[in-house]
């Protein structure tokens, strides 16, 4: 459902310079212990199909990886292949998480430029990478923690991924969930990192801020937190950027800092045109969701007004509903994904907002603090 963004949406997308500018967000890559068991999972759980694949067969002595894709979503999940490598490093400091949040731009190496110009650290020097099915432009630069963003010009390029990759044919391939792109990708920060963060987006990539929450905002008795909404002008690539606020007891960010060992991405929002249906297609995969308290439903109506959906349903299977002053929103997490308490997914469906749900905080934080509660880290 299309609907025109109010004034003050439409100047915030207008005050981000998006000189690159980014087209969309070309690939997540992750570094994990089991590459093929990952993939495995999130085709089985997520319904994400093969897509390419390299490795020992294809002449790569030092890492395998996996390529999968849903729609517009596509993760590449790479494993090391020897002991000495950075990638090892990276999973013994970090467990399975993030490493690349990829960008689609027009020109890799005019991206380069410009973000180092503007104080950004290199990761990767402009390369071309060349087979027979065409060439593709890579580059990096650095940003919070370990995590990456690479510019990937692949206009001339017709393969199935990029040069090095050979297309992986699968007999086994579930069925979609209904996943269809990414809204949005949140990094967690140390304390008094948030707004340093912020002003590197808006000053090494355009963003502008589209939202800021503050520990009022986001708190319950125990725990809080802080956060920025970055976005580019496009509104294609928005990035939270959160900070833990003081608080009687360990925060989610916090909980997540100490199990990362550091900065990183918290979780990934990936939006859907049907969120019952992807919700019930992802329960029935075995995908865990948090437990939404039983009274959040008792005044959604008086919230949010009227929508289309069955509250019935969306209370069966723990979805929130939030409303701004262009339309409504439908989200729900998932319990986080790997054995240390990092990375988790938002499955989201927008009708119209332009927001990130802020009538739910309270909700949210206490399932987050009832899941901690029962690890033993808040």
């Amino acid at each position: 459902m299309e609907t025109t963004a109010s004034p003050v949406i439409e100047k915030i997308f207008a005050d981000a310079k998006d000189f690159l500018p980014l087209d969309g967000t070309d690939y997540i890559e992750f570094y994990v212990g089991n590459a093929k068991q990952a993939a495995h999972y999130y085709k089985t759980a997520f319904g994400f199909q093969s897509l390419a694949y390299k490795g020992l067969e294809t002449g790569c002595k030092d890492r395998t990886s996996y390529v999968i894709r849903q729609d517009k979503i596509t993760l590449v999940l790479t494993t090391p292949l020897v002991e000495d490598s950075d990638i090892a490093e990276h999973i013994k400091r970090h467990g399975d998480g993030v490493k690349t949040i990829a960008f689609t731009v027009p020109d890799a190496e005019y991206s380069f430029n410009e973000t180092i110009s503007r104080g950004a650290d290199p990761c990767l020097a402009p390369m071309v990478l060349k087979d027979e099915f065409g060439t593709i432009k890579l580059a990096g630069i650095q940003t919070y923690g370990e995590t990456n963003h690479i510019f990937v010009e692949r206009n001339k390029y017709k393969g199935v991924f990029m040069p090095g990759f050979v297309a992986w044919e699968s007999e086994y391939n579930p069925g979609s969930t209904g996943l269809l792109y990414v809204d949005h990708c949140v990094g967690n920060v140390e304390l008094g990192e948030m707004s340093l963060w912020a002003g590197f987006y808006e000053k090494v990539l355009g963003f502008a801020n589209l939202i800021t929450f503050d520990d009022k905002d986001i708190s319950t008795e125990f725990t809080a937190l802080m956060s920025k909404v970055m976005t580019n002008g496009n509104g294609r690539i928005k990035f939270p950027i959160n900070e833990p606020a003081k608080g009687k007891k360990v925060s989610q960010v916090e909980e997540y800092l100490n199990f990362y060992n550091g900065p990183g991405c918290q979780h990934i929002a990936v939006a859907t045109d049907n969120i019952i249906f992807t919700v019930t297609e992802m329960r029935k995969r075995g995908v865990e969701f948090l437990h939404v308290p039983g009274n959040y439903y008792d005044t959604v109506v008086d919230r949010v007004g009227e929508i289309k959906e069955d509250l019935t349903i969306l209370k069966n299977l723990g979805i929130m509903v939030d409303r701004d002053e262009e339309g409504y929103l439908l989200q729900i997490f998932t319990k986080p994904v790997e054995d240390r308490p990092t990375l988790f997914y938002e499955i989201i469906q927008r009708v119209g907002a332009k927001s990130f749900g802020k009538g739910n905080f309270q909700a949210l934080f206490e399932s987050i603090e009832a899941e901690q509660a029962r690890r033993g880290t808040l």
